[in-house]
């Protein structure tokens, strides 16, 4: 239901309409803020934050950082992501939530082996049984328990011996599609959110002191002054900083990476799968029907350190149907069951998006800080805000603290 009330408190900028940029958009809007949003794309949402696999971190991916940085880091976003994103589209997400715990496929080739794997998953576990919101993520996960797979329920799953452990762990995840979905509409409900679409933002700088207004400069339009701008922005963030006077850290690497999203005719019995730990894939299965599938090598179009990186070329139909080909050959060899998903398809996309990370190196090499994801957050230079999401499960926990530290109110 569109809401009639209009309280403008201040006009602010939103750059970047993925689910970081439309969580505050809708939670500022709501509290009176006058708000215009703005992207590149035609549509919110229509980038990274639509096309990922949409799982909700609870910290067992990044078994590489032995610190437990990363997992402390990412815990409390993963665990209130449900809620918030519940509040934010008026809707509960269980129809849409993975309903079985992830498996975690350990690759031979794996940059930490199946016995460090446990005692750090371990280590998680006991984060998340002293967290008092551990009840509140997608399901309860105050008293989580690794499993360790044996050797007859691997062989169930395993179809190469490059497989050589398995565990369950209690992380699941969400449809990303059906979520932007509802946050477009969430955010087309709100009378204070003034969409500004295909509007490519080229900088933003102080006019008299940066405690004071902003002009965001717009590639063929006039400059426009606000009292707050956010930089959400996901791809393009630093340049964006570098002209606001927020000099980026070093130590960042850009990817854009391919994968497949689908939708088979009939109900399939694939288990949601992570092949651990490094360059690899994964399967998310998220409602028997509606699934998606990556494997790394194939998918890597591009990346670089540089402060900024460019859209590669799209596939052709060849190239595209060999990158379909490839993808299935792979995870198939390991998951064989993965095969129905491919059989079964009624629709079969193949879609990209940008990966940014506070981190550099090869997913291949246990040494790359790559594999940790505990430098994310927000800087502020006066009434100019950068925000680096880290990852889409922290997003809107992300926007959430940041909409009250705005706002001056709990």
């Amino acid at each position: 239901m569109r809401r009639q009330m209009k309280n403008e408190r201040g006009r602010m900028a939103i750059l970047g309409a993925g689910i970081m940029g439309s969580s505050l958009a809708i939670t500022m809007a709501r509290k009176g803020y006058a708000v215009s949003l703005f992207d590149k794309e035609n549509e919110p949402l229509a980038c990274a934050s639509r096309w990922n696999e949409g799982k909700i971190h609870l910290g067992y991916l990044y078994g590489a950082d032995p610190s437990m940085q990363t997992a402390r880091h990412l815990i409390s976003g993963g665990l209130c992501f449900g809620a918030l994103v519940s509040e934010l589209i008026e809707t509960d997400l269980k129809a849409h939530t993975t309903s079985s715990d992830d498996l975690y496929l350990v690759h031979r080739d794996s940059v930490v082996d199946a016995d460090t794997l446990r005692t750090t998953f371990e280590r998680v576990d006991a984060l998340l049984q002293s967290h008092p919101d551990a009840p509140s993520y997608l399901v309860d996960v105050s008293a989580a328990r690794v499993k360790r797979l044996s050797k007859g329920e691997l062989a169930n799953i395993n179809g190469s011996e490059k497989i050589v452990a398995a565990f369950q762990v209690p992380e699941r995840s969400v449809n990303t599609r059906w979520i932007a979905d509802r946050l477009c509409d969430a955010i087309r409900a709100e009378p204070n959110i003034s969409l500004r679409m295909a509007a490519k933002v080229c900088a933003t700088t102080p006019i008299d002191g940066v405690d004071g207004p902003w002009l965001v400069a717009v590639e063929g339009e006039k400059n426009e002054t606000f009292d707050v701008v956010v930089n959400c922005l996901w791809e393009g963030r630093l340049a964006i900083d570098r002209t606001a006077g927020l000099e980026p850290v070093p130590g960042w690497s850009h990817r854009y990476r391919l994968c497949l999203f689908g939708r088979t005719k009939r109900s399939v019995d694939v288990p949601c799968a992570v092949v651990a730990l490094g360059p690899f894939g994964d399967i998310k299965n998220y409602d028997g029907c509606n699934f998606y599938i990556s494997w790394y090598p194939s998918g890597l179009l591009a990346e670089t350190s540089a402060l900024s990186i460019e859209m590669p070329k799209a596939l052709d139909a060849a190239e595209r149907h060999q990158f379909i080909n490839d993808v299935r050959a792979r995870i198939t060899e390991l998951v064989p069951a993965v095969s129905s998903m491919f059989d079964y398809a009624q629709e079969l996309e193949v879609r990209g998006g940008f990966v940014f990370a506070q981190g550099r190196g090869s997913l291949s090499d246990p040494k790359a800080t790559i594999h940790r994801r505990d430098q994310f957050g927000v800087n502020r230079l006066g009434g100019y805000i950068s925000v680096d999401t880290g990852k889409y499960s922290t997003a809107p926990w992300l926007a959430d603290r940041l909409a009250k530290q705005i706002s001056g109110v709990d």
